[in-house]
């Protein structure tokens, strides 16, 4: 099984970029899709972004489309996600998730065999 590591978070002003990192080992991760979800205090978790098995194909939830970007380096087993123009609401513990390539067929339905610790991202003055 994929053991997966998220690092990059922090606190950012609004406005203000961050990149995530999400770095895996255990199993080849080129075999998997992989996504990145969010939960903020008192929500349920939600879907951000998600990559087919070499990042050719992103999808986006409509609230972070345009502002961030996943993306992956598989020779180096890390996926990205890229958060720029970050507005308080975007404050959560984001995490990374990964999923057989041949069950992900894009969008936020995420059959996760896997899911990373997950990272503090927090916006505000």
């Amino acid at each position: 099984q994929v053991k997966l590591v998220e690092s990059g978070g922090g606190l950012v002003q609004p406005g203000g970029s961050l990149r995530l990192s999400c770095t895996a080992s255990g199993s080849t991760f080129s075999s998997y899709a992989m996504g990145w979800f969010r939960q903020a205090p008192g929500k349920e978790r939600e879907f951000v972004a998600g990559c087919d098995w070499y990042g050719g194909s992103t999808w986006y939830a409509e609230s972070v489309r345009g502002r961030f970007t996943i993306s992956r380096d598989n020779a180096a087993n890390t996926g990205y996600l890229q958060l720029d123009g970050l507005k308080p609401e975007d404050t959560a513990v984001y995490s990374c998730a990964v999923s057989p390539r041949n069950r992900y067929y894009g969008g936020p339905i995420f059959a996760a065999d896997s899911w990373g610790q997950g990272t503090q991202v927090t916006v505000s003055k």
